[in-house]
């Protein structure tokens, strides 16, 4: 790899032997990607302070400076961590102290997390606690390089705000934030950022399950590519590109799409594709949005519902006031729990808005920091779970070994409420 002058003044440990493993890190994994160099990022996100028992025995050891040379440095010995050299926030992690009483998670994970957020806030770390950071204030400019963890946080940034970042990991983003350095490969290069495929629409795409069923047919149809999607769409909000991009980041392993006129570096299908022939043309129809609706639920046999699960990836503000609207009255069935995942953030205005008290009035509960598949924690008992999130329909069957209903927000408070699933494609 081709180093500047102060790349190399950082690997030989000008500041300090934490930042010089760093720099070791990154310039292995550079080389193992056949990068030619380093770009210099300012926003990294990672997920320093998941707990977990082996972070918890590595605490033990020698503390959080152990646990974050180990698990995040890829180093040996016990290194003093420094300050972040560039912004660095925390994404989603275990379960918060909400879920004390509420969740069936272990309370030493809790306190681990506690303190864990202490060591990185400490260092800088903006502890944002959720995987979606750009809903409240972690917003990179378009161009801009980052180091970021979280699938879905990954394809918003580079699709809708135009930021430069490839999925990283846990010792790739430690390290970055260490140095403000990444290796320049993939999402990061101006001609791995056009599209490779293009999707053509002919079927209505209008409301946020429409969105989150085209985005799980073309991941699944594009797998690594990056779609051209156009047709008949109506304008898409930011809930619903959050719900495509994470669609697609599960059924495939989508990281950047293209919606011409909507997103910013798709002026027009042709630019999006750089004047090149699409690898393939697909077509998403009738018959594609029914494949894509009967493949999320085919894991669901049991109509006697446990666990509705909304808020994946996080509950915009806008998602928690329509559920809070839909439970208005209302009254969960005994026996099934329902649970709204939200950044931190976001759940203080719900309750200042009174959303939450509605929501709780109901027997429901807004929870924060993490996610059943996260956490791998689902209600005590649970069988049957029903979901609006393409994404949990998608991964939770697997985690969990339950089975999964995926409809509408509408369709799962009536599940909530009634304790039973009676959703089907409209």
């Amino acid at each position: 790899m081709i180093l500047t002058d102060d790349d190399r003044r950082l690997r030989d440990g000008d500041e300090g032997p934490a930042v010089a493993a760093a720099m070791d890190l990154l310039v292995r994994y550079g080389e193992a990607l056949d990068a030619e160099r380093l770009c210099d990022v300012r926003n990294v996100a990672g997920t320093t302070t998941q707990p977990s028992p082996v972070k918890a025995r590595l605490v033990a050891e020698g503390g959080w400076d152990r646990a974050f040379s180990l698990i995040n440095l890829d180093a040996d010995e016990t290194l003093p961590i420094p300050p972040m050299a560039v912004p660095t926030c925390q994404l989603q992690h275990g379960f918060g102290r909400d879920a004390v009483g509420v969740v069936p998670y272990a309370p030493e994970m809790v306190a681990l997390q506690d303190d864990g957020e202490a060591f990185v806030g400490a260092r800088g770390v903006s502890v944002l606690a959720t995987c979606t950071p750009y809903q409240v204030g972690n917003l990179p400019v378009r161009g801009e390089h980052c180091a970021w963890m979280e699938s879905s946080a990954v394809v918003y940034a580079n699709s809708v705000l135009g930021a430069r970042t490839n999925c990283e990991g846990g010792a790739s983003t430690g390290a970055a934030s260490l140095t403000g350095r990444i290796p320049c490969w993939g999402n990061h290069r101006d001609d791995e950022r056009l599209g490779t495929h293009h999707v053509r629409v002919e079927t209505r795409v209008a409301t946020f399950l429409d969105w989150g069923l085209l985005g799980y047919a073309v991941g699944d149809a594009v797998q690594e590519g990056r779609p051209v999607v156009t047709g008949d769409l109506a304008l898409p909000d930011l809930t619903d590109l959050k719900h495509f991009g994470a669609a697609a980041a599960s059924s495939g392993g989508v990281e950047m799409y293209h919606v011409p006129g909507v997103t910013p570096e798709a002026a027009s299908t042709e630019a999006a594709l750089g004047g090149r022939r699409p690898r393939d043309t697909l077509v998403f129809g009738a018959t594609e949005r029914r494949a894509a609706y009967d493949r999320l639920n085919d894991q669901g046999t049991r109509e006697d519902v446990d666990f509705v699960l909304l808020g994946c990836p996080h509950a915009s503000l806008d998602q928690l006031r329509d559920a809070a609207r839909a439970l208005d009255g209302r009254r969960l069935a005994d026996g099934t729990e329902l649970w709204i995942m939200a950044p931190r953030a976001l759940a203080a205005v719900a309750e200042r808005s009174g959303y939450t008290a509605v929501i709780e009035a109901a027997g429901g509960r807004v929870l924060t920091d993490s996610c059943p598949a996260m956490s791998r924690t689902a209600p005590a008992g649970t069988r049957v779970f029903a979901t609006d999130s393409a994404k949990q329909a998608h991964y939770l069957p697997a985690i969990l070994g339950i089975e999964a209903w995926f409809g509408t927000t509408a369709e799962c408070v009536d599940a909530a409420v009634t304790g039973r699933w009676r959703g089907e494609l409209r």
